[in-house]
């Protein structure tokens, strides 16, 4: 739920930002016109919560500093658990992370070394180790449908880290076109095209579309 500030209505005030979240996530699956299980969605809208703090994506080290530990080495941390419980979670933290870094922070990693396809394997990997893991069957399902589904839902969040994260400065369309150009990312070209720059038909390496 938002609500518009008095004294400057172009400020808006996100009083409950689950259902802020919710509502960005109803209109991108409707814009997009894909369907993911009701639980699915609620999942997601959850996970976006969780993160509005940037702290939730990283862990504490020895010395008790947030760190950005490599997803593979959190792979093998899963792997070597001794608990199937432990293995569940963990796995399931590395479903989210990439999921959620694969969705909101695909311009940068446009410029990294890392590929976003890496994520989304990555991803879909854990949370497929994650519904073996589970007990019970909501989760099974659950679980399944984001790794089987992983890509679309990248897909949902991305456009509401549009929605989130506006399109303001010439660098931010620099951002855009490259990542259009590299990637062909359909979310890049909505964007790209609302500001008014006709794009020239190619065939570009689709990773995101």
């Amino acid at each position: 739920m938002t609500d518009k500030l008095d004294n400057n209505p172009s400020l808006t005030l996100i009083t409950s930002p689950e259902s802020y979240f919710f509502e960005l996530v109803r209109d991108a699956i409707g814009h997009q016109k894909v369907k993911i299980q009701p639980e699915t969605e609620f999942y997601v809208v959850k996970l976006l919560n969780r993160f509005i703090f940037s702290e939730s994506l990283y862990q504490k080290n020895s010395e008790g500093t947030l760190e950005d530990q490599p997803l593979v080495l959190m792979y093998k941390e899963a792997l070597e658990a001794e608990e199937q419980t432990s293995q569940k979670s963990l796995f399931q933290n590395i479903g989210d992370v990439s999921l959620f870094k694969a969705g909101f922070f695909q311009e940068s990693l446009t410029r990294s070394n890392v590929d976003l396809s890496y994520y989304i394997g990555l991803g879909g990997s854990a949370y497929q180790n994650a519904a073996r893991r589970s007990e019970a069957k909501h989760f099974r399902d659950l679980f399944s449908e984001l790794s089987d589904q992983f890509g679309m839902v990248v897909n949902i969040l991305s456009e509401v880290s549009e929605q989130t994260t506006m399109t303001k400065t010439e660098q931010d369309l620099l951002r855009l076109y490259e990542m259009w150009s590299r990637t062909g990312s359909e979310r890049a070209a909505r964007a790209l095209i609302r500001t008014g720059i006709k794009l020239e038909k190619h065939e570009p390496n689709k990773k995101d579309s």
